[in-house]
């Protein structure tokens, strides 16, 4: 796997410390977020080379708190973010997480 689960602030700034890197955000109990949690595995499996890491928002509320305040993003789940230099390039939400809008968004 080229993406990690993380829970922790602190975990989450070893990710920020990175050029680029990409941020997934599910809810355990949503059948959208199980949905574009598979289209986010594929699209993973398939480009090696990204930094990634996702959260489930009922393990990780004050992480993903941090994020959205972080980065100005309203926080959404399923939420996709992609980090360039510090700011986030693209973000989308619920059905428009496919493998199709990652691969067409997330360029490294």
């Amino acid at each position: 796997m080229t993406y990690e689960k993380i829970v922790t602030v602190e975990e989450f700034e070893k990710i920020a410390a990175k050029n680029s890197f990409v941020i997934f955000k599910a809810s355990m109990t949503c059948n959208v977020s199980q949905d574009a949690f598979k289209e986010y595995e594929t699209f993973m499996e398939k480009n090696p080379n990204i930094n990634s890491c996702y959260l489930y928002v009922q393990e990780a509320r004050p992480l993903s708190n941090d994020i959205a305040q972080r980065y100005g993003i309203k926080h959404e789940s399923p939420q996709v973010l992609y980090i360039k230099d510090g700011k986030v390039i693209w973000n989308e939400s619920h059905w428009r997480i496919t493998e199709e809008t990652l691969q067409e968004h997330i360029i490294d």
